[in-house]
């Protein structure tokens, strides 16, 4: 099984009952309502994978009853793909997180698919709701603070920033050309990596090769069996790569630490470095 499909093998399953294509978008549903690839359902990232309280993820009971509203059991294969694309790895990395078996990646996205001249549409899919039951969890992929200032004194754990260079600098603690906002200090975890996520890119935002991908991250990365914590801002860029890493390199060890720069670089007594 690949976790990673091109466009054909979504266009070849589009009537596959057994198959679920989700467009997640980052801000509303303005992007999915202009235009989506012929099925996909619109979620909200934050509207559909977090809790409405609490800075964290939907409790169990919840994650089903959303999934099974969306007519998803846990046989289903979901695809996914994001506007832009690193809240698509977002989800899917949630979804791992609760134990789904089958969660994909469209490569490219909405991007790759109009660059390839194929239709897209406004008509929202109709589905049928049905019952869904949480499989295994698989906690090891998240890190939390303490894990983080734990590897930051030993060795053997590598930690990689997946942010823009201005903010792993300390120049910003927002994207480039967006507001300022995310935290209220500027820098980034003391002896992390810099791996910008769009790195691993290419323009049509589908992923580089196997081997470029290797060659890059393995500057910091010397081992597939080596510990690495991946953060960014808010944990979507970190996805981005976790998922290059662990479905095309094979990496085993690979955790995200979801807190991110806005839970550390806003937490009192936490080091930083510029």
């Amino acid at each position: 099984m690949t976790s990673l499909v091109n466009c054909d093998w979504v266009a070849r399953h589009a009537s596959d009952p057994k198959v679920r294509l989700i467009e997640i978008n980052w801000d509303g549903l303005d992007d999915y309502e202009a235009a989506h690839v012929p099925g996909a359902l619109g979620w909200n990232w934050k509207e559909a994978l977090w809790d409405p309280l609490e800075r964290n993820f939907p409790t169990e009971h919840d994650f089903a009853a959303r999934l099974g509203d969306a007519g998803i059991s846990a046989d289903t294969t979901v695809v996914f793909y994001g506007a832009p694309v690193q809240f698509g790895t977002y989800a899917w990395w949630v979804f791992k997180l609760f134990g789904h078996a089958d969660v994909r990646m469209l490569d490219g996205g909405k991007v790759r698919w109009q660059r390839e001249g194929r239709a897209v549409t406004r008509d929202i899919p109709r589905v049928e709701a049905t019952s869904y039951t949480i499989g295994l969890g698989a906690g090891h992929i998240r890190a939390g603070r303490e894990e983080v200032r734990k590897a930051n004194s030993e060795t053997g754990t590598v930690i990689l920033d997946h942010r823009s260079l201005e903010e792993y600098c300390g120049e910003r603690v927002g994207l480039p050309g967006k507001p300022d906002v995310g935290a209220e200090r500027y820098g980034r975890v003391p002896g992390a990596r810099h791996v910008p996520f769009d790195s691993l890119l290419n323009d049509d935002t589908t992923f580089k090769s196997p081997e470029e991908i290797r060659e890059i991250v393995s500057k910091f990365v010397t081992s597939p069996r080596q510990k690495v914590i991946s953060y960014c801002r808010l944990a979507h860029r970190a996805t981005l790569a976790s998922f290059a890493m662990t479905e095309l390199l094979g990496f085993e060890n690979v955790r995200v630490y979801d807190g991110s720069w806005t839970e550390w670089g806003s937490m009192v007594g936490m080091p930083i470095e510029r």
